[in-house]
């Protein structure tokens, strides 16, 4: 574990490293475009190097810190962070998904990037600094003629365009061409940094997403949804409360100055002399002087756009003096303007000759803020106001704009602080989650597999989480809990088979009881039962009774074969060792341990545990004297209707008489036995019985061979 941390903080170094030279390339050759005048930026050669080899986040980083130290020497640069962070988000996903191995790799992605950048990045321009950023490119567009019809906007859009095709696909070249001198391992060493488990091939991270489509919601789309989100929450509320804190304060300052252009300028009007204003115009004495005095006024006044005098009656304002503008003449002296409605509440006010606060309206004048003074004569008596005007349609176009950069700006710092959430919650969350559901459920899969269990379980242990906080906890519970199961199924299974070893040598003392008490019986358990399992195990390849033939039902029937004459242990000696042909009573009396054997069997069955494995002893006990064509006893059962277990030890159980030397006859030879095996197909025996043992004659022979020699 110290060795993996140490790798990691070395890792962790070797990418900051790879960063900071990202950035400054970046810089550097950005500055040095800027200064030549060169019609390319060239900002972008680190951040695609970057993302190609680190990733998203680190190439977003090296997007983000390039524009904001480019401000310096750019002061538009700002603005395009987004643009880059985009750009980098794609350089990330096409390494990842794709090559850079053949020359149409390079093309695609130049004119995608390209595409890209060059419609947002025209937009900005056209929306922020009113056309092109490029000096170049202003001249180029000034001097080239627009055919008719077709806007400035989208010839300006196709030169960005194309510029961008270019200068992302020369970064790409000169970013691809550094990153092959960078050695293999070091490349290695700054994919797989900041991982806090074994760091996950490109396969595993797939297999791992196809693990959250079973659910509901993954909790990697839950993360990404709840960041995208607050930050796009966080972003819109910055961005309205920084807009809505500047608009307050420009409309304080634009106020304060239409407040101190109508003070001053209602200082400079002679309230003794606007009757004549009024009447006689340009003829009135001082009239010019006073017009020239405010006109002086309005353009030291910035932002106030219309500055008037007029005289407050009841039937309307009738104007003194009123400054023309380039969009609007000015009012003649004597004009009657009516009153605007945003004015009536303020009228009494007026008539007073009262100061009254600024007024804002919307009507023949447009959106504007109103300053209105006060202007008295010798007697301290109002006889007009000046009026100064700031437009707020100005304030808010300017606004919008404000708007738009403020937008420009967060957009950068959202896809990094977004793209840095993203990379810690799965670095420190998903990606270990999901590791540990795939390791569960890789382990839940094996099943009672022993091997698959301890490759699981190994495979667990090799992700090796070290996120220092609850998900590493519960890394390491399932772990030991994964352990633990597996080294208990380990132990279960070796008191299964001592189990069943003790219920095999069982089984064969029974067996052996039974045996020991036949004369001339030798061996015929083994043989039996090596008989039943050359023909099970040939049904099973022959697909036979597919529904039937499971690997439990075959190690029942092996096992179970040597309990077939299990009822013989009632038959009287002098019966069962006759040296003699059997009269017909004593027949019937040996035919009697079909039924004592499944008598015995059913006892077994009814006190001992494990019942499904003892009914296959009991069906051959009770039925391996059956015949296929129904003449046998006890039952007089026939075809399929007797249990397979029974008619797979009928085979076996007849071979083995005919085969073997009696008390009462010789063994018959090897070619005769198997023709009246073959001759009971159908009649006698089961003919898919008779068929895979007469396919598994080499077996057949191995076993008679190794019993005959050994007798």
């Amino acid at each position: 574990m110290k060795q993996y941390s140490h790798r990691s903080r070395r890792s962790s170094g070797q990418r900051a490293l790879a960063v900071m030279i990202s950035i400054a390339v970046n810089v550097l050759l950005s500055y040095l475009c800027h200064r030549t005048g060169v019609p390319v930026y060239m900002d972008t050669i680190g951040t695609i190097g970057i993302a190609t080899v680190g990733g998203l986040f680190p190439g977003i980083v090296t997007a983000i810190l390039t524009n904001i130290l480019c401000n310096t020497f750019n002061s538009a640069a700002i603005y395009f962070g987004g643009v880059n962070a985009m750009i980098a988000i794609f350089a990330a996903w096409y390494a990842r998904s794709r090559s850079f191995r053949r020359i149409r790799d390079y093309l695609f992605f130049a004119c995608t990037a390209g595409l890209i950048s060059g419609v947002l990045s025209g937009c900005i321009q056209w929306g922020i600094l009113g056309g092109p950023e490029l000096e170049a490119v202003r001249t180029f567009m000034a001097s080239t003629a627009v055919a008719p019809g077709v806007p400035s906007f989208l010839l300006f859009i196709v030169i960005n365009i194309l510029l961008n095709i270019i200068d992302k696909g020369v970064s790409l070249c000169l970013s691809q061409l550094i990153v092959h001198f960078i050695p293999m391992e070091t490349r290695t060493s700054i994919r797989n940094s900041g991982w806090q488990q074994r760091p996950l091939s490109a396969e595993e991270m797939k297999a791992m997403q196809s693990i959250g489509v079973g659910g509901r919601h993954s909790l990697k789309h839950r993360m990404t949804a709840m960041l995208l989100t607050v930050s796009f929450t966080l972003t819109i509320v910055v961005s309205i409360t920084g807009l809505s804190l500047f608009f307050r304060r420009t409309k304080e300052e634009k106020t304060g100055i239409a407040m101190n252009a109508a003070k001053f300028a209602a200082e400079v009007v002679d309230g003794d002399r606007i009757d004549d204003a009024i009447r006689y115009g340009e003829a009135a004495e001082g009239y010019a002087e006073t017009r020239e005095m405010l006109y002086r006024i309005r353009e030291t006044a910035a932002g106030v756009e219309y500055l008037y005098v007029v005289q407050i009656r009841e039937d309307g304002c009738y104007v003194a003096y009123d400054l023309d503008t380039e969009d609007v003449p000015a009012y003649a002296p004597g004009d009657k303007i009516e009153f605007e409605e945003a004015f009536l509440p303020y009228l009494p006010a007026l008539f007073a000759g009262e100061e009254i606060e600024p007024i804002e309206s919307d009507d023949i004048s447009g959106w504007v803020l109103t300053a209105y003074y006060p202007v008295r004569n010798a007697a301290g008596q109002c006889t007009a106001y000046v009026g100064a005007d700031v437009s707020m349609t100005y304030m808010a176009g300017y606004m919008g704009n404000f708007l738009l950069r403020i937008i420009l700006i967060l957009a950068g710092f959202f896809i990094l602080v977004l793209a840095y959430a993203l990379w810690v919650s799965g670095i420190n969350m998903v990606y270990p989650m999901g590791s540990i559901v795939a390791g569960v459920e890789n382990f839940i899969r094996a099943g009672t597999d022993q091997e698959a269990l301890d490759e699981s379980v190994r495979m667990l242990r090799s992700i090796d989480v070290h996120t220092g906080d609850e998900v590493e906890r519960l890394y390491r519970a399932v772990c030991d809990m994964a352990s633990n199961q597996a080294e208990q199924l380990r132990s279960l299974r070796r008191f299964s088979e001592n189990t069943v070893k003790m219920q095999d040598g069982l089984i064969i003392t029974m067996a052996d009881l039974v045996e020991n008490r036949d004369s001339d019986t030798g061996a015929h358990i083994q043989k039996t039962a090596a008989y039943v399992r050359i023909i099970v195990e040939g049904l099973k390849r022959k697909g036979y009774y597919a529904e039937k033939i499971t690997p439990k039902f075959m190690s029942d029937v092996v096992r179970s074969a040597p309990l077939h004459d299990v009822g013989k242990i009632n038959i009287p000696d002098a019966v069962l060792n006759k040296k003699g042909k059997l009269d017909p009573e004593e027949y019937e009396i040996i035919k009697t341990h079909t039924t004592a054997g499944k008598l015995i069997m059913e006892k077994a069955i009814s006190t001992v545990e494990g019942e499904s494995y003892l009914k296959e002893a009991r069906n051959m006990a009770a039925y391996h004297h059956e015949r296929w064509d129904g003449k046998g006893y006890p039952e007089g059962l026939h075809g399929e209707v007797i249990p397979l277990a029974a008619r797979i030890m009928a085979v076996a159980d007849v071979f083995d008489a005919l085969a073997s030397p009696r008390v009462y006859k010789p063994a018959f030879p090897l070619e005769k036995a198997l023709a009246i095996i073959q001759e009971g197909a159908g009649t006698q025996f089961d003919p898919k019985c008779v068929e895979v043992f007469m396919d598994s004659l080499p077996e057949v022979k191995e076993v008679l061979k190794k019993y005959t020699e050994n007798t």
